[in-house]
């Protein structure tokens, strides 16, 4: 008789408030897809016992949790070790637990890029991105990594823009500029690829993004790193436009890939997940 293990192994994830992240329900999806006994535990984690929940993660031999808002800067104390691409951006968001060691990295920019990467190569390419908060920090850094020519960052506030700037020019190859976003912001025809990195449209169908697509190239790809709703008012346009557009569900599709291999060494089915955030979000397949 086959001896049965009850232990799964176990993973989750740190935030405040945590009640609307669907990546619990993709993670578990993909893990019973590939028949691994994981488990993906969503906790509601406050920012006084974060350090708690990290011990507890450690003392209970996690092998791995992500943390989200607002914990990617504050979980860097209680780390022994941070990866290359999240030390230039200052923010970690998966975290792997080896031999009781606590390593960062942040899949952000990662999986982001990945999406990217189905459509087109970022080598040389112009980028302009809007918004200057801690996904477009992650997204200019690992573009800027990735070879692109050069990237505007668009913000209200220009000193938060001016940093992002700063970190792709001094730590990747690409050049960059930080520009004041005021009022209707009318996009370049020479760029290649625009980002939406701000949370307009978060959980709005019908909130609108201040920037005209109105002179954007045929070959532009418009993405949006919004996963809820998938197809956002900005999305909608640049597809009546003729534009390709990445929506934010495969960005986080292949965070959780990037994730599951850096906890478990395994390649997930990003299929799975995919169909399982459809089916939440009641994406046509």
């Amino acid at each position: 008789m086959t001896e049965k293990n009850f232990r799964a192994v176990l993973t989750g994830s740190f935030s405040t408030p945590c009640g609307d992240n669907p990546t619990v329900a993709m993670m578990e999806a993909a893990y019973a897809h590939d028949g691994i006994d994981a488990r993906y535990i969503n906790c509601d984690v406050s920012a006084d016992h974060l350090g708690a929940a990290v011990r507890g993660a450690v003392a209970m031999e996690w092998v791995g949790f992500n943390c989200s808002l607002p914990h990617k800067v504050a979980v860097i104390e209680h780390l022994d070790e941070v990866a290359d691409a999240a030390r230039i951006i200052g923010a970690v968001n998966c975290v792997s637990i080896r031999d009781g060691r606590l390593l960062g990295d942040n899949t952000d920019g990662k999986g982001f890029l990945a999406s990217l990467k189905t459509v087109t190569d970022p080598s040389g390419k112009k980028v302009l991105l809007l918004g200057a908060g801690g996904a477009a920090r992650a997204i200019a850094v690992e573009l800027g990594l990735a070879g692109v020519a050069h990237i505007t960052v668009a913000n209200r506030t220009r000193d938060k823009a001016d940093v992002i700037a700063s970190l792709v020019r001094d730590n990747t190859p690409a050049d960059a500029e930080a520009i004041v976003w005021s009022g209707d912001l009318t996009v370049p025809s020479d760029v290649d690829v625009v980002i939406n990195a701000t949370s307009i449209g978060l959980g709005d169908k019908e909130a609108r993004v201040p920037a005209s697509l109105e002179g954007v190239n045929d070959g532009c790809i418009v993405a949006d790193v919004i996963p809820n709703p998938p197809m956002t008012h900005f999305l909608r346009d640049a597809k009546a436009r003729g534009c390709t557009v990445l929506d934010g569900l495969g960005m986080l599709v292949n965070q959780g890939v990037i994730g599951a291999e850096l906890w478990l060494g395994r390649t997930l089915s990003a299929d799975a997940m995919e169909r399982t955030l459809a089916d939440i979000f009641g994406v046509p397949q």
